[in-house]
């Protein structure tokens, strides 16, 4: 599938889709995405720059959920420029959708809204490519009817994330079954490491999780197929203002990176 300037799925390079959970201010986002860039041309693979400019499912209500739409659009829209990289972020209520989409390369669904039928219908007649995070609460043979309601409003640009799924208790497991299947529904599939990891409101007001076992479920979601890697990083992750205990270091996505991108190419190799 062509999306933005470059294919994803198949025999393609691995995708990196990264940048920091919330938009904070311009100039930690250019850092970021100018490191993350860097990787990227030195691997040889995509690269898509993230991050959110309203997290409208934060824990509590006095967390920070970004910018808004209006002032986040007008940062990502200068990072795109500046860097040359496509951006992608994701649109929480129909309102949105249009001003977004005059920014992003990409728009993304998130899980918990996943089966919400006019936002998807919205995302989809924009024309931009759509990535839906699987919900935590399905299973990957239910994202068929996700994507039956882009295709059938003429957009067939679906890319899914798988992102963990929840059986209660504050934490997620990762079944690497669901990457096939889901690409069985015709469809190019990431592998969300750093939103795997979370311990969902493990923390009473906030979400806890582990980063540490973010590289390791990453290398196992290449190994099972995956065609690209969705990482949150942060320069400093624990004084970040969202997902502070699962984002990687920016420093420790390039060696990981590496590996991906070796088994990767293993995976293609042998199919």
């Amino acid at each position: 599938m062509k999306i933005c300037n470059f294919d994803v799925g198949g025999s393609s390079p691995l995708v990196l889709i990264s940048g920091p959970c919330v938009i904070e201010s311009y100039e930690l986002c250019f850092e970021i995405a100018e490191e993350l860039k860097r990787v990227s041309v030195l691997l040889n693979i995509p690269y898509v720059f993230k991050a959110s400019f309203d997290k409208a499912n934060r824990t509590s209500v006095t967390s920070y959920r970004g910018p808004g739409v209006k002032e986040g659009a007008e940062i990502l829209r200068k990072i795109k420029s500046e860097l040359k990289v496509p951006v992608i972020s994701d649109v929480h209520c129909l309102e949105d959708v249009e001003m977004a989409a005059e920014v992003l390369d990409i728009i993304q669904i998130p899980a918990f809204l996943c089966r919400q039928t006019d936002l998807l219908v919205a995302a989809a007649k924009t024309g931009k490519p759509v990535n839906v995070k699987k919900g935590q609460f399905l299973a990957p043979r239910d994202m068929k009817n996700v994507a039956d309601k882009i295709a059938n409003s003429g957009n067939e640009k679906i890319i899914f994330t798988e992102r963990g799924t929840s059986f209660g208790y504050n934490n997620l497991v990762s079944d690497m079954r669901s990457i096939g299947i889901m690409q069985e529904l015709g469809y190019p599939v990431i592998y969300d490491a750093t939103h795997s990891v979370q311990l969902p409101g493990g923390e009473g007001s906030k979400s806890g999780g582990d980063r540490k076992y973010a590289a390791p479920l990453a290398k196992a979601a290449v190994a099972a197929g995956c065609d690209g890697l969705f990482i949150e990083a942060h320069k400093e992750p624990e004084k970040g203002m969202s997902d502070a205990a699962t984002m990687l270091r920016l420093a420790d996505v390039e060696p990981l990176m590496r590996q991906a991108v070796k088994i990767h190419e293993i995976v293609i190799a042998v199919d």
